[in-house]
């Protein structure tokens, strides 16, 4: 089966579903209407009609589709994808792709559909994600599958760096307490490697330094063995790892000041030093609270 042709019966399935479950009404909006919920085209909003007019779930009346019976799985396709962690995978690790290239950006509009289809993904998969990640309240669902990228303001980034702090800390001191066979310590060293190596050839690789971000904070807390802090990481990712809403002017600067910073915590770390490390994290937290307050400042300034 061709991708497109995939994508095609992912959105009939995912039809199906709203209308089995009273989403969508009888008589159904028109074409133009679904083309704009589903952000698909006309064709293919006459190819689903009329695979369900063929399947007896609908009929055309007076103009206008109709549901005469609640559909069932049987009126859909079987399509072939990854099993679903590995689809969740998959579109986590787009989703913050898309945001780290301005893909999605503050204020701005998307559909499920449309992350589905750049990801590969099943609608399904996007929709449980995106309900689960807009707890953060960096999303917000506009309409039935439509959702928008919210902006945040200083209180938010401090709020958010006050719980930063306190989990960072605190398994800054679990990591410090690791028996000396730990695998994580041997991650530790690679790690400094990796940030020396990006060091010496950060030229026009700075934004490389999202991922390094990401691999460094999530060994930090996972010293702690908890999975609430774990789950921590992905707010965090969105905001600091991958840059969203950013002042960008400075980013090249910015990173460059963290690759080091983060160099001195682990070489305190790997020395066992507890009062460096703790200093070091500390310093590198408000290092990076001022710089995120400053963006804000300067990206609302350019707004105005």
């Amino acid at each position: 089966m061709s991708r497109s042709q995939n994508l095609r019966h992912n959105v009939i399935n995912q039809v199906i579903d709203d209308i089995a479950r009273g989403h969508i009404p009888s008589p159904l909006p028109t074409q133009n209407a679904l083309a704009e919920m589903y952000n698909i085209s006309r064709t293919t909003v006459r190819h689903l009609l009329s695979h369900l007019c063929e399947c007896g779930v609908l009929v055309k009346s007076a103009g206008a589709w109709c549901i005469i019976r609640k559909p069932t799985q049987e009126d859909g396709f079987n399509c072939i994808s990854a099993p679903l962690a590995e689809q969740n995978r998959i579109f986590e690790q787009a989703f913050f792709t898309m945001i780290n290239q301005r893909q999605l950006r503050a204020g701005e509009s998307f559909s499920e559909l449309q992350l589905a289809r750049e990801a590969g993904v099943s609608p399904v998969v996007v929709r449980e994600y995106l309900l689960k990640f807009g707890r953060y309240n960096l999303i917000e669902n506009e309409k039935r599958g439509q959702w928008i990228m919210k902006q945040f303001d200083q209180r938010y980034a401090e709020q958010l760096f006050e719980l930063r702090e306190m989990l960072e800390t605190h398994a800054l001191q679990h990591f410090l307490n690791l028996p000396a066979d730990d695998p994580r310590w041997l991650s530790a060293r690679t790690l400094l490697e990796r940030h020396r190596m990006l060091r010496d050839s950060i030229g026009d690789s700075f934004r490389m330094f999202s991922q390094l971000d990401r691999d460094f904070h999530a060994l930090l807390l996972s010293a702690a063995d908890n999975i609430f802090f774990n789950q921590s990481l992905e707010i965090i990712s969105v905001i600091f790892h991958f840059h969203y809403q950013w002042d960008e002017r400075d980013l090249k600067q910015r990173n460059i000041i963290a690759i080091d910073e983060h160099m001195t915590i682990l070489s305190a770390l790997l020395c066992r030093s507890d009062l460096d490390a703790t200093c070091a994290l500390r310093n590198h937290l408000h290092t990076a609270k001022e710089s995120m307050i400053r963006s804000i400042q300067q990206s609302l300034s350019a707004h105005y």
